[in-house]
């Protein structure tokens, strides 16, 4: 693991030993030894230069420089601002550059009404908050995921492809589990109180940042050692955390499309990037390959004091899902803009901690759904007497049946103490749920599924910008559970947790390609039991 925040915080200590003459104190990010034809050693490098300021201050500036790349003996890369070592907190202005630079550069969603020309920079004091309320152990990951991320386009984007193929195999690679683990509180923290808008542009740079990866990665091309990292744990690249305020537990979590686990594919193969594929397909693949899951899972609570007894209440209030589509082209210049993933099964819980024994009794408050078919019968009959010499008899029976579907079937589920929320997709059409079935192939007609052009028309299941929002007003059936009167007083730790099936069928182009992927969040979120802190 990197520790780049530890090397920086001793500089002030090194004063002493940091002459004029030796101006320059050098940390190796990553390193490969010599190539073929080339006995030079290449290296990417963190430098900190020692600046004359006033008699009592003493002023650093940083640079990451390349060194050893061919016909490019030494080459500057980057310079921060200079830093103030008298400060209080001298390295306060090197963290806010790099964040404010990875938010001016991150990539737009389409049709996004949140341009990032329009964010103000960031404010020092909530930057600061997270640099006290950590341990320096904690802060230090934070720190190295925010230099690695600014690395990303200083050596992906604006530097020769070896020193791309240096950056993400030796230096994005080792460091990503780490990274990205779920228990990383100074991101937590970060994202919690920097503002959503820049929490978006933050999350959407680390999201096409990680497509890159899993895209060399399948294709392996100069990166061989990368696909030896397909682990368990390297399947659901993102991140995710939970909160409770206002009567509110949320989870938000984000996931590049990439990164999730493949459930359900037509062809395995397709899934790669194969050398020998249509022009067609792979820029399908390419333009799918760079969406990301951007998902809100708000449950609203409350608690109730009875004699006996504590009933604590909990219902959905909203569960938000986008697909973004990172790129930097203008919303009229997107290459199959209209396909994208799209949810196909929704699984949300929430309830005690596990082992949980307080909880003595949860009440769920929808019934398994009974559907609802219409018969209608006709009988006509039809006879003839008179002077004909045969009677005639004739008899018509007519029988007809409406059901009624919707896009979505909600259930409600237990799982010990847990409330399980289950929303399938199924096709209009044939019936079937999407994410456990493959679509109809057979050219353009559009009744081979009820999902072509499923972002038009008024019985659409989605948004027009590809989004699923389920609030109260179609699932506001609640939950409750009965807790002891003896945990009053008491703050308790309950989980929430979603899983997301993220489908891919054929939108308006002609192709048979199709899957399903999904990944998993779980989190903790205070119950606060405090009489005074709660509206009943």
């Amino acid at each position: 693991m990197l520790d780049i925040w530890s090397w920086i915080c001793e500089l002030p200590n090194l004063l002493s030993q940091w002459t004029e003459s030796d101006a320059s104190l050098v940390f190796e990010l990553a390193s490969s030894g010599p190539s073929h034809g080339d006995s030079a050693t290449r290296s990417i490098q963190l430098r900190a230069e020692r600046s004359s300021g006033s008699n009592i201050d003493t002023l650093v500036t940083f640079s990451v420089c390349l060194h050893g790349f061919q016909n490019l003996s030494k080459k500057t890369l980057w310079v921060s601002d200079t830093c103030s070592l008298s400060s209080d907190k001298p390295f306060l202005p090197l963290l806010l550059q790099l964040l404010q630079e990875i938010i001016s550069r991150s990539p737009t969603a389409h049709d996004s009404t949140c341009p990032r020309s329009q964010l103000k920079a960031l404010k020092p004091d909530p930057v600061s908050w997270v640099m006290d309320s950590h341990s320096p152990e904690s802060f230090s990951t934070f720190f190295d995921l925010v230099f690695i991320t600014r690395l990303f386009w200083l050596c992906a984007c604006d530097a020769p492809s070896e020193v791309g193929s240096l950056y993400f195999k030796s230096l994005l690679a080792p460091n990503l589990d780490g990274l990205m683990s779920k228990h990383a509180p100074a991101l937590r923290t970060f994202l919690m109180t920097v503002g959503v808008d820049a929490e978006l542009c933050f999350m959407r740079t680390l999201g096409y940042m990680l497509a890159k990866w899993c895209m060399l990665r399948q294709v392996g091309v100069g990166l061989q050692t990368l696909t030896a990292l397909t682990a368990p744990s390297q399947q659901n690249l993102g991140f995710s955390y939970a909160n409770e305020a206002c009567g509110f537990w949320v989870l938000k979590g984000y996931a590049p499309v990439l990164g999730m686990r493949t459930t359900r594919s037509v062809n395995v193969q397709t899934t790669q990037f194969p050398i020998m594929e249509t022009t067609k397909d792979s820029v399908l693949k390419y333009a799918l390959a760079h969406q990301q899951l951007e998902a809100v899972l708000q449950v609203e609570y409350s608690v109730e004091f009875y004699d006996g007894y504590i009933q604590v209440t909990a219902r959905v209030d909203n569960l938000r899902f986008h697909v973004a589509s990172l790129g930097f082209n203008k919303n009229n210049d997107v290459d199959y803009a209209e396909e994208r993933y799209f949810p196909s099964r929704i699984r949300v819980w929430v309830g005690p901690e596990v082992g949980a024994n307080y909880v003595h009794g949860l009440s769920l408050g929808r019934s398994t759904d009974n559907g609802e078919k219409e018969v209608k019968m006709q009988k006509i009959m039809k006879s003839s007497f008179g002077k004909s010499k045969n009677s005639r008899v004739k008899a018509t029976m007519r029988l007809s049946t409406r059901t009624r579907k919707k896009n979505w079937r909600w259930d409600q589920d237990a799982e010990g103490n847990a409330a399980v929320f289950d929303a399938v997709l199924c096709d209009n059409v044939t019936g079937h749920e999407v994410a456990t079935s493959n679509p109809s192939i057979g050219g353009r007609s559009e009744n081979n599924n009820g999902l072509r052009r499923r972002y038009e028309g008024a019985n659409r299941a989605f948004t027009k910008a590809g989004s699923l929002v389920l609030g109260g007003d179609e699932y506001g059936d609640g939950v409750g559970w009965r807790l002891s009167r003896e945990m009053e007083g008491s703050v308790l730790k309950w989980r929430i947790g979603g899983k997301v099936w993220l489908s891919y069928w054929p939108n308006e182009v002609d192709t048979s390609y199709c899957e399903t992927r999904c990944v998993e969040w779980c989190d903790e979120v205070d119950l606060p039991l405090i009489l005074g802190k709660i509206s009943i």
